[in-house]
């Protein structure tokens, strides 16, 4: 640039977006954009709506893969339920905390009692830090009542990465307890269908058997949420195959609405950055790698240091042995208990390494296929792809696990593209795996 002319026009951008925030994963969207998703709200409404009329809210738990519209739906539920109850004269607020973020009993209680004291008329200093979860929730009843709040409901999304079950019991236990005379709900949200088996009998009781489980979306709800979104760019901005791609490609993948929309987000930023004029088929080819490393890198960021270690082992599996397409869960597991050891670490039982194993292939982080074989057999191919968009269709099955008096056969996984400069042994055996796109496939092998 030779003039501040010339710099003045810096930040213009190009003629791409028009409101770029519907694209945005933060973004919570008015109840009436939610695409194919009908049910869903309804049962969510019928949770939630006594307590729009100062009844107790049911307490359910919420189950589906990521990109099924599970925090989608309740968040803009949860909000929605908060306006109509001022219409029947009842207080009712909502506190939306991110498990993933606050994996903790205390930072998750604390998170609560913090958006609650946000608002206008309640707030209040929380610490930071000096004081118990107990204290925390203590703060929460105490703001309940103080302030003659009706109804509270506590979202808590992916639960199942809280360090324990406190906070949940808690607030199922509240009134009866003595602790608050609001009526306190919750709503638990997981990527792990198993979640309930780990709950206590006490509290398992408690959720009447309310569970709503969440499809992946099929192409037609993809494309249809797409279109849903294309006031994000101008007009004239997409050309006529674009949306039809990104569709095919998200529905065929993994029924991920989450992804289709990154993927149609990173088309523009692409085109943007280019200048051009319209978001080409070409620009989504380009965008698909970048929005399946943004996928993987927020399924693997919140998995505990065992499952990160899981799939380095997968990754070194693959990179020492490039001739290899499979290895079986006995293989994974001793390379897995050598990895663990050079840290000092306890390793995980091997029913514990294909229990993460089949929770990862639940996810979409491996991908499982009984290929063959009797009962207590079957067959694991492991390999590094190149890109994901090109593996066996990318169909995510959950595992069978078969099992007789001689014993049980175990899940191995394809190892994660990685980079070759994140192929060495320091970074895969003591790194965070943020930066590792994770494209992998998941078959059974005998042992």
């Amino acid at each position: 640039m030779n003039s501040s002319e010339d710099r003045s026009s810096i930040f213009l951008g190009g003629d791409i977006f028009e409101r770029r925030e519907l694209l945005r994963v933060c973004h919570v969207l008015d109840i009436d954009r939610i695409v194919g998703r009908d049910e869903e709200i309804s049962a969510v409404v019928h949770a939630l709506g006594p307590g729009t009329r100062g009844s107790p809210p049911e307490t359910t738990i919420i189950y589906g893969k990521t990109g099924t519209g599970k925090s989608l739906v309740t968040r803009c539920v949860s909000r929605q339920a908060q306006r109509e109850a001022e219409s029947h004269d009842t207080d009712f607020r909502f506190a939306y905390v991110d498990c993933s973020d606050y994996q903790s009993d205390a930072k998750a209680s604390r998170e609560m009692a913090r958006q609650l004291s946000d608002a206008p008329d309640t707030q209040t200093n929380i610490p930071r830090v000096g004081i118990g979860a107990a204290n925390y929730r203590d703060i929460t009843w105490e703001l309940l009542d103080t302030h003659d709040i009706d109804v509270f409901v506590a979202v808590l999304d992916e639960v199942d990465k809280l360090d324990d079950d406190e906070l949940f019991r808690s607030l199922t236990r509240s009134k009866e307890s003595g602790k608050s005379d609001a009526h306190i709900g919750a709503i638990c949200v997981s990527n792990k269908i198993e979640y309930r088996d780990r709950l206590n009998e006490r509290l398992d009781s408690s959720l009447q058997d309310n569970e709503l489980v969440f499809d992946p979306y099929d192409a037609d709800q993809i494309r249809a949420i797409l279109e849903n979104r294309t006031d994000a760019f101008v007009n004239g901005a997409l050309e006529q195959g674009v949306i039809p791609k990104v569709s095919a490609l998200t529905a065929q993948e993994h029924g991920d609405a989450r992804e289709a929309v990154d993927t149609l987000y990173e088309a523009g930023r692409i085109a943007e950055k280019e200048e051009a004029s319209t978001i080409t088929e070409e620009h989504v080819a380009n965008a698909v790698q970048q929005a399946e490393i943004n996928r993987f890198k927020q399924l693997v960021s919140g998995t505990t240091p065992h499952v990160k270690h899981i799939l380095r082992t997968l990754a070194i599996l693959t990179a020492d042995n490039p001739g290899q397409q499979s290895f079986s869960t006995s293989e994974i597991y001793e390379a897995y208990t050598k990895l663990i050891a050079t840290e000092g670490a306890t390793p995980l039982s091997e029913d514990c390494v294909y229990r993460l194993l089949k929770e990862q292939s639940f996810l979409g982080v491996t991908e499982s296929e009984h290929t063959g074989g009797g009962h207590g057999e079957g067959r694991v191919a492991n390999r590094v792809c190149s890109e994901r968009s090109r593996v066996n269709g990318g169909r995510h099955r959950a595992p069978t696990r078969d099992s007789d008096a001689e014993g049980t056969p175990r899940t191995g996984a394809r190892a994660p593209h990685v980079p070759a400069h994140i192929l060495s042994t320091d970074r895969l055996a003591g790194r965070c795996t943020d930066d590792v796109s994770w494209n992998t496939v998941h078959r059974r092998k005998s042992r």
